[in-house]
This record gives C-alpha cells, structure tokens and sequence, in this order.
C-alpha cells in the first residue's frame, strides 16, 4: 500500500498554510508540513531568488487528479509547483492516510 507525498511552494506561510487547510477540510489529504526555503529559478527571462514556503502533503494515489485540479483553481501563482511523490511507509501510517482521505469525491 503506497501513498504520494505532494510537493507545493508558495509565496507564504499564510497562503501556505490556508491551502492546507483547505485541502485537510475536504479531506483531499491526510496531513501537511510547512516550512520556509529559498528559491532560485527563471522567471520571464531572468534569474529570481525568494524566499518561499514549501507544503509537503500526504493523500492517496487516486487523488492525484482531482488534488492538482484543486491546487490550481485556489493557487495564487500563475504557474504553481504541484509535484507528485510516490512513498512508501511504515504500515501504520499508511493505513492512517488511506483511512483519512475521503477517496469517495
């Protein structure tokens, strides 16, 4: 029983954080981590440093579609990073994910 971790930067904690929220109420995902990086990537012809927020969220596999959708419609970025993890774990905590995750949307 695997899950996917999903990884997701932002312009804040605060947006950060009323994403995962948000995505926690509807039970599209079990859980969440938040914290600060910096960033350095191109962005319309030149090199951009920030700092940035990374969420890291746990759901199942056959939330991936409807995740990502999600993601995009309340993302503020006009291109967000939504990246797709594949995990394995003990199978406590595996079980915990699928038990939580509302896989009925």
């Amino acid at each position: 029983m695997s899950f996917i971790i999903i990884y997701i930067t932002h312009a804040s904690k605060e947006n950060a954080q009323q994403i995962a929220d948000h995505l926690i109420e509807k039970k599209m995902v079990a859980c969440a981590n938040i914290f600060p990086i910096q960033s350095a990537y191109w962005w319309k012809g030149k090199v951009e440093n920030d700092n940035e927020w990374v969420s890291i969220v746990k759901t199942i596999p056959s939330m991936w579609d409807n995740l990502q959708k999600e993601i995009e419609h309340i993302h503020p970025y006009e291109v967000p990073c939504i990246m797709k993890i594949e995990a394995e774990a003990n199978k406590a905590y595996e079980e915990w994910i699928f038990s939580t995750v509302n896989s009925e949307r």
